[in-house]
């Protein structure tokens, strides 16, 4: 499935022949301890700064960012709205979020209206790194994840299958899936794990898309990843990964000269979650958590 979404008159777009790019960082009195600009290489960088969204918002209007980051200092719910009234301005704006208070519904509404990215303070580092090298890869970027509904508890999303995509796909649902930390990265894990067997064993290039619906209940989590394209056989693809060793497969998973097995990511995700269905075809997949019962939680 594809949005559909117009790529013609991208005037925002990223020339990939500048040599030098512009980032905005929204920082006010005190924040320079973050020291972000240290994540921004001075040749292929200039960084200027904003104190606040009321600056930072008249100057992306006046000039072209190609990226814009804000601070830490603000809450979700207001870079959400400063994205909104930037992305009247300049449609195509690059906008990672930073912020030390979020609240149910932010990062839905970052999705929404296509922040690139949104992480709670304190920041790894090395992934705020990666996702600023992901922003600047494609000209082309704000079709890839598509908000079609969903609440806190339920969410509908379309995702371009690229493995910058699914990165950024990633760092969302870490920020959103309201789960006990342990829990989190195990859903998390599991379902990267299967969303990358699926774009490289079912033939799907980065023009096309899977579907994926995310629904948690007090008991339970499920998430279902649906694709077209000829899928592949579940019982081959097991086959093929356990006829290898253990240290064979840790192997390969630490090269990159060497084709991942169909089976692996399965093998893997199944570890970290309780159920796990697969349709005949093998290009619609659910993964199901159970989770532990709070003490005190009311029925």
């Amino acid at each position: 499935m594809h949005p559909g979404r117009d790529s013609s008159n991208r005037t925002d777009s990223i020339d990939k022949t500048t040599k030098t790019r512009k980032v905005l960082l929204i920082q006010g009195p005190g924040e320079k301890d973050l020291k972000l600009e240290t994540l921004f290489d001075p040749d292929a960088w200039k960084v200027s700064y904003a104190p606040d969204n009321a600056a930072a918002l008249e100057l992306a209007t006046a000039e072209a960012f190609d990226l814009i980051v804000t601070s830490a200092r603000t809450t979700g719910a207001e870079d959400v709205a400063l994205l909104r009234r930037l992305r009247m301005a300049r449609l195509h704006t690059r906008l990672i979020i930073l912020t030390e208070r979020k609240v149910s519904g932010d990062v839905l509404n970052a999705l929404r209206y296509h922040a690139f990215s949104f992480f709670s303070v304190p920041v790894a580092t090395e992934q705020l790194r990666t996702l600023i090298e992901d922003a600047m890869k494609e000209p082309v970027w704000d079709d890839g994840i598509e908000f079609i509904h969903g609440t806190t508890e339920y969410v509908v999303l379309v995702v371009r299958c690229d493995r910058g995509t699914l990165d950024r796909l990633e760092q969302f649902m870490s920020e959103s899936v309201a789960l006990p930390k342990v829990e989190n990265e195990e859903v998390a894990f599991a379902f990267r794990e299967i969303v990358t067997n699926v774009i490289e064993q079912a033939r799907i290039d980065s023009e096309q898309f899977v579907e994926v619906y995310y629904l948690k209940s007090k008991r339970q989590v499920t998430c279902r990843i649906g694709a077209s394209g000829k899928g592949f056989s579940l019982h081959e693809a097991l086959k093929e990964a356990n006829r290898r060793s253990v240290e064979e497969l840790s192997a390969i998973l630490r090269r990159e000269d060497e084709s991942i097995p169909p089976g692996l990511g399965i093998l893997i995700a199944q570890k970290f979650v309780d159920e796990f269905i697969v349709s005949e075809k093998g290009n619609e997949i659910f993964l199901i958590k159970y989770l532990p019962k709070v003490e005190n939680e009311k029925l």
